[in-house]
């Protein structure tokens, strides 16, 4: 079901008979029709094993069920709202940037220190990031939650991009991410995470970065 921009901070969905989405409880602004809202203890079609890995990274982002007839808003916090489209392929978010998405998508989490090992670790706790993110899969429309707005980087074989980790929104497509420094230790003392941290992302693919370094 895919998603209609209001305005760069509210959307707007369809919901069919037969058909559900997900969304986070508290993102739904108003609807028309014959819609419900349950609460989802499963963790979408991720199952329990997807809400345990968010529980043991802190990052349980409660979700709700939406379905019947008719047409929902949804918003958060004033945040701007990004509509990413999947084709088959795979997107990476953090869970609690999550605003909706199609329930027809395949939700999982994914352990970041498997990507980078160490550094894959270090890069939850210097960044603010979390050691899991959420995986959503398949064919739908998701839609995620920045501030100052969201633009959409390519990633090609032989052209890294790198990204302020606290910029990072999300990325989809056969890319693989490691957290680098071109600082010594000694430069970083006292320093924040800002740009003495850098997320390098390489492969093919792309990858979302908002207009700030402000955390939702």
């Amino acid at each position: 079901m895919p998603f209609r921009e209001v305005n760069p901070k509210m959307v707007e969905a369809t919901v069919s008979p037969g058909q559900k989405m997900f969304s986070q409880r508290g993102a739904m602004l108003a609807y028309r029709g014959d819609v419900t809202f349950t609460p989802n203890m499963a963790g979408g079609q991720g199952g329990v094993m997807s809400m345990i890995g968010r529980r043991v990274a802190d990052e349980a982002t409660p979700l709700m069920t939406v379905e019947g007839s008719g047409t929902v808003m949804f918003g958060h916090g004033g945040h701007h709202i990004q509509v990413v489209n999947l084709s088959g392929e795979t997107l990476y978010v953090e869970a609690d940037r999550l605003l909706a998405f199609d329930g027809t998508l395949q939700q999982g989490t994914m352990f970041m220190g498997s990507q980078g090992g160490v550094m894959g670790m270090v890069r939850g706790q210097v960044t603010g990031q979390g050691l899991f993110t959420t995986t959503l899969k398949g064919h739908g429309a998701v839609a995620v939650m920045a501030h100052g707005g969201v633009i959409e980087l390519p990633i090609t074989p032989g052209r890294p991009v790198h990204v302020d980790p606290q910029a990072y929104v999300a990325h989809h497509g056969d890319v693989r991410n490691k957290l680098s420094t071109a600082l010594g230790w000694r430069d970083m003392v006292g320093r924040g995470s800002g740009e003495a941290f850098q997320l390098e992302l390489s492969g093919s693919g792309a990858v979302y970065v908002q207009a700030s370094e402000e955390k939702l």
